[in-house]
């Protein structure tokens, strides 16, 4: 009898667990399927960049991908396989082809022969120009630690070739960009002995100089030629800046910064680049440009005051303030959230479509936050028609809106250098 009752007891108790899990089960499964309804309309379900890649004849459709993403719901489960839920917000982490117990996961790129936008590479990060390299955000891949990767591995390229420049005047290898792609390749190029110069536009950082103060740049060890491995799972954007300062004066890279490079061509067997009056000669390129490029602008009355900006670097400057942010990306709803964080302000973000499409998750969530207590007050169907002293018009559906105003961040995209590479003959997807 009581071999029974234990029996009967365990029974109970194994329904019990199991009925649970099941119910868990189905209900994350059902979450995943409402997100994927909810996104498709903004069109996030459809992969601009790295993204994980399903073989679905692999998947058990255990959900261990879905769980451990940094980023939020980039995958979940539907129907027993694993699916691409909200692919825009994936930055290359990897941690999902990790967990993966079957490899059913790889992390990749949509087709490069698709994409208008994105530069035909080989796996070198080498161009259809022989010699002519592209690396980092241009290339179409985000996180810090995927640019340093590949500013290694086209560096790693150019050095297989045994041939050293003889001539002082021509450099190895010239590389246009000292943000992670650039300090890195710039490393390697230290380390493997090459003739170098990195030509930077701004200060040696490139993009992060421009992310908001202690915005998270790093999130999983990294190892840098000759400096070695970052060891932390955390950086700020102020750390990553500190460590890139002292690698430029530890190993005294050779940086020219407020170089601005117009042009780069290939003549004969070298390549002449172009910044302002001078000129430089390589054996070899290495283009380590963010994709911001230079800023689009408004082009409307009042727009060259001192009080427009078209990056915010520190948003604790600003307090007790009415505020303008303009656009509808990840940049302008980060810069809102991060004066709308700060005492007094009173934020103000417009944009010309119906709602935000595209954003992170993770923005989404806060933005939606910040909302709801009124700190932030979105102004949809909007567009800028001037700029004064003192208020900001905006036309909207209902008419003209005046709003009181004492800065305005317009953070609606660049000009990438698109430009530049084609006339280097660099060939892009739909192109070859």
């Amino acid at each position: 009898m009581e071999a029974f009752f234990i029996y009967e007891l365990t029974l109970v108790l194994g329904l019990a667990i199991f009925t649970g899990y099941f119910v868990k089960f189905h209900r994350r499964r059902q979450t995943y399927r409402m997100r994927l309804e909810d996104i498709r309309p903004t069109y996030r379900d459809r992969p601009l960049a790295q993204h994980p890649i399903i073989d679905e004849t692999l998947c058990l459709g255990c959900g261990s991908c879905a769980e451990v993403c940094p980023e939020g719901e980039v995958l979940g489960v539907i129907h027993g396989k694993a699916q691409l839920i909200d692919p825009v917000s994936c930055v290359g982490h990897g941690e999902c082809a990790k967990v993966c117990p079957v490899s059913a996961i790889t992390i990749g790129m949509p087709d490069r022969q698709l994409r208008a936008d994105l530069p035909l590479i080989d796996e070198w990060q080498q161009t259809n120009v022989s010699r002519l390299y592209i690396t980092g955000e241009l290339g179409g891949i985000s996180l810090i630690r995927n640019a340093i990767e590949q500013g290694k591995t086209a560096v790693a390229h150019i050095a297989s070739n045994p041939h050293r420049s003889t001539d002082e005047r021509v450099q190895d290898v010239v590389i246009i960009g000292a943000g992670p792609a650039g300090i890195s390749a710039a490393l390697a190029a230290e380390q493997h002995k090459l003739s170098y110069l990195v030509l930077e536009q701004q200060e040696a950082g490139g993009t992060i100089r421009h992310f908001p103060r202690q915005k998270l740049v790093m999130n999983r060890p990294v190892s840098l030629p000759l400096y070695g491995k970052l060891k932390r799972t955390e950086y700020t954007k102020e750390e990553i800046l500190k460590i890139f300062e002292d690698i430029v004066a530890r190993y005294q890279l050779n940086i020219i910064t407020s170089q601005k490079v117009s042009l780069v061509r290939k003549e004969k067997k070298l390549f002449r680049v172009v910044s302002g009056n001078s000129t430089y000669w390589a054996r070899h390129v290495v283009l380590a440009l963010g994709r911001r490029g230079t800023p689009n602008k408004l082009n409307v009355p009042g727009e060259a005051q001192p009080k427009v900006a078209y990056q915010l670097t520190d948003a604790r400057y600003y307090q007790g303030n009415d505020l303008l942010v303009v656009g509808g990306g990840d940049s302008a709803v980060e810069a809102a959230i991060a004066l709308a964080r700060q005492q007094n302000n009173t934020v103000t973000i417009s944009y010309r479509k119906e709602r935000f499409y595209r954003i992170k998750r993770r923005n989404a969530e806060l933005l939606e936050t910040f909302i709801a207590s009124g700190q932030i007050i979105p102004v949809f169907n909007s567009q800028v028609r001037e700029i004064a002293k003192a208020w900001v018009v905006l036309d909207t559906p209902a008419g003209a809106l005046q709003i009181d105003n004492d800065y305005v961040f317009v953070c609606i995209g660049g000009t990438m250098p698109f430009g530049m590479l084609r006339g280097a003959g660099v060939q892009f997807g739909g192109e070859a």
